[in-house]
């Protein structure tokens, strides 16, 4: 399919990208969007099922060697920053963004058959965090997030802040927490829950005397509200990171990245060889 240069913001073949800030629209739709030259690498890399890009020439020389193939099956749209920006209706980055079929989605059994260590998100319905935690996720070696009662992780700014780790993250949403609580211990998952309480065990103090083959379960909870009662008390362990006087809590994204990498079997390595 030949590249289409576009030179005016009314070109109705541009159409599909005049409500990308839309996400309910977008949703409707069966699409999500993807922004940026690096998550747009990952989409096209991801197995995902790319529907058009829209492109500044930049972004376009920038992607075409490595994605010929994938360039001439797509729909491919190529114009000057201005009219991009005038079309979609904001600056977005790096003059790059592309419109993806929503995948079908996946169970709970599908993520965590084969899992060893999950992370489990409840009512964070920021995106940015969920997109940073789906970061962090990929980055300290989890395998699959489960998210209850949480925004949309295919979510513009999710998929952007991920960093595209999204794409490629297995995960799935979760219609009853407790429920899944339940299945989570039955599968032999040790149910560690975040929380910054005086009471609940210092995160490395539990680190150091997990079971090395113990599959675990990081559950955290949005920055304003922390975890549910229920959830709290379905878990195993709750574990707190430690922080200097007069600091309450962590950024989201950020204390799920310590626990991670305190959790992880990387981690648990790294202890032992500074240990010995």
């Amino acid at each position: 399919m030949p590249v289409t240069h576009v030179e005016r913001i009314e070109d109705p073949r541009l159409d599909d990208y005049r409500n990308v800030s839309d996400s309910e629209l977008i949703r409707r739709r069966h699409l999500f969007v993807c922004e940026g030259r690096l998550v747009v690498r990952r989409l096209l890399s991801s197995g995902h099922r790319p529907a058009s890009l829209l492109l500044n020439e930049a972004s376009y020389h920038h992607l075409a060697p490595d994605f010929r193939d994938e360039f001439e099956r797509l729909p491919v749209y190529v114009s000057s920053t201005p009219v991009l920006a005038g079309v979609v209706g904001f600056k977005f980055h790096r003059g790059c963004l592309a419109l993806a079929h929503r995948p079908v989605g996946a169970s709970m059994g599908d993520v965590t058959s084969r899992a060893a260590l999950l992370l489990v998100l409840e009512g964070v319905t920021d995106p940015d965090n969920v997109g940073g935690a789906f970061r962090n996720a990929a980055a300290f070696g989890a395998d699959g997030v489960l998210l209850g009662g949480c925004c949309d992780p295919l979510y513009r700014k999710a998929v952007r802040t991920s960093m595209g780790h999204v794409l490629q993250m297995p995960h799935a949403h979760l219609d009853d927490l407790a429920g899944a609580m339940g299945a989570l211990k039955s599968a032999g998952f040790a149910i560690v829950a975040l929380t910054p309480a005086a009471d609940a065990t210092p995160l490395a103090e539990y680190a150091r005397v997990r079971a090395p083959l113990e599959r675990i379960a990081v559950l955290a909870g949005s920055e304003a509200g922390g975890l549910s009662a229920a959830a709290l008390a379905a878990a195993d362990t709750r574990v707190r990171i430690p922080m200097h006087p007069g600091v309450d809590s962590l950024n989201l994204s950020t204390a799920v990245g310590i626990a991670l990498d305190r959790l992880s079997d990387r981690g648990s390595r790294n202890r032992l060889q500074t240990s010995e």
